[in-house]
């Protein structure tokens, strides 16, 4: 039908921003007020935004805030993190502050070699294929070398070769490995042309066909591994030590609870991420396969109770991240949380990111084991909803004030005190 709404709009991406934006605003029905809104770039030039990705129509602000209090390695830090759930920020930051004895959290990232990619069909004799690939590794690595000079002054590069044969359901294939340093950056990028030049040799080499040749973001051998003391005394004595470990139990039990055990060590990881504009989603897909490399998914952490009764926590996952190359150094905030941070490699990087995630972890558990989720974070909760209710300025925290008071925490309470308040502001005013 003549005039009917579609998603079919040919060359979208070539149209200027302004049109594209006029586009989905006709297609949606938004009014004025909602383009104006997507229209606010803030603190991004609209020409990044739109060199970063396609089809770009405008910006979404998240909060940048920072966590304080960490000691790292001996080292003082002030962690930038972008989320929008509250009591994140909040609960890293107390966590950090019981952490600070004997030089705070200890966090040690290994080499930050990437896997690249090769998978070989149409093999007659795959295993026989597969000793060919390792007879030729020293050539396989050599070649993909090439063209990377930069990265090999460096002291990275490509540093090995791995095979193996792995049963499908079309049948067995070679797998290539190719393991890579990339030193400071994250390396996707390196990886995938490093694996798309040799795969033409290993062609050669096994007689086969190279298909997929690309980068496996399960960074298994790009870990970090952070580890803390908190003294019985700070966490509120050994009760709540045995009580912290026994939640701990339970996500090591049961997967059910093991998945949001690691969502809590996320909630601080992803937050230091997108602050400093890495692969989230890498970060977060290999963190949760890795939860599951032995069969069975299980938390990232182990919480105990030493000789002493303290508590002690140990965290590994791996963290591939980045501090050259790609958004990282195209956003121009991620620039600046960088700096705030204060990280002069990839790998330091990784060990606050790991020591961030740790914190957050222990202050999920404690509150768990002592006075219950909820409760911590109600008044922020309360706060988002008296907001979105309407409310602004002093209004929201008389909202806040009545509703965690009388324990009623919902949006329809929200919307009737707003409406119930400000009546009675206009009213004192003579209004």
């Amino acid at each position: 039908m003549a005039g009917a709404r579609t998603s079919r709009i040919p060359e979208f991406y070539k149209k200027p921003m302004e049109e594209r934006r006029r586009i989905v605003a006709e297609f949606a029905g938004l009014t004025e007020e909602e383009v104006k809104l997507i229209s606010n770039f803030g603190n991004l030039d609209p020409e990044v935004a739109d060199r970063m990705i396609e089809n770009v129509i405008g910006a979404m602000s998240y909060p940048l805030a920072v966590a304080v209090n960490f000691l790292i390695n001996g080292k003082d830090y002030i962690v930038p993190m972008v989320i929008e759930e509250p009591s994140v920020v909040a609960a890293a930051s107390n966590a950090a502050r019981l952490m600070r004895r004997d030089g705070g959290i200890r966090s040690r990232a290994t080499e930050q070699l990437m896997i690249g990619q090769i998978q070989v069909v149409k093999l007659k004799a795959p295993y026989y294929a597969m000793a060919l690939v390792l007879e030729h590794k020293d050539e396989i690595v050599r070649l993909a070398n090439e063209g990377h000079e930069s990265l090999l002054k460096a002291g990275g590069g490509a540093r090995d070769v791995e095979a193996r044969v792995v049963e499908g359901p079309r049948g067995p294939m070679l797998v290539v490995h190719l393991l890579v340093d990339v030193r400071d950056a994250m390396g996707a990028n390196v990886v995938n042309s490093m694996v798309e030049r040799v795969a033409p040799l290993i062609e050669r080499i096994t007689g086969g066909r190279a298909l997929l040749r690309i980068v496996s973001n399960l960074a298994d051998r790009r870990l970090v591994r952070s580890w803390v003391k908190v003294y019985k005394e700070d966490v509120g004595g050994e009760e709540v030590v045995d009580a912290i470990v026994d939640a701990w139990a339970f996500a090591a039990a049961d997967p059910y609870r093991a998945v949001t055990h690691n969502k809590g060590i996320m909630n601080g990881v992803i937050a230091v991420a997108l602050a400093t504009a890495q692969d989230h989603r890498a970060i977060e897909a290999a963190a949760h396969a890795y939860a599951a490399r032995d069969g069975r998914y299980k938390p990232l952490s182990v919480w105990e109770k030493d000789a002493d009764g303290n508590l002690v926590g140990y965290l590994e996952m791996p963290m591939p991240v980045g501090v050259v190359g790609g958004a990282a150094r195209v956003h121009p905030v991620a620039r600046v949380a960088l700096k705030i941070l204060g990280v002069k490699s990839a790998a330091e990087l990784a060990e606050v990111m790991g020591a961030v995630g740790l914190a957050q972890n222990f202050a999920a558990l404690r509150a768990l084991a002592t006075e219950g989720i909820q409760r911590g974070h109600m008044e922020l909760h309360a706060r988002n909803l008296a907001m979105m209710a309407g409310a602004r300025g002093e209004l929201v925290d008389k909202v806040v004030e009545i509703m965690v008071r009388e324990g009623k925490v919902s949006f329809s309470y929200a919307q009737e005190l707003v409406k119930k308040l400000s009546a009675e502001g206009e009213a004192d005013r003579g209004g």
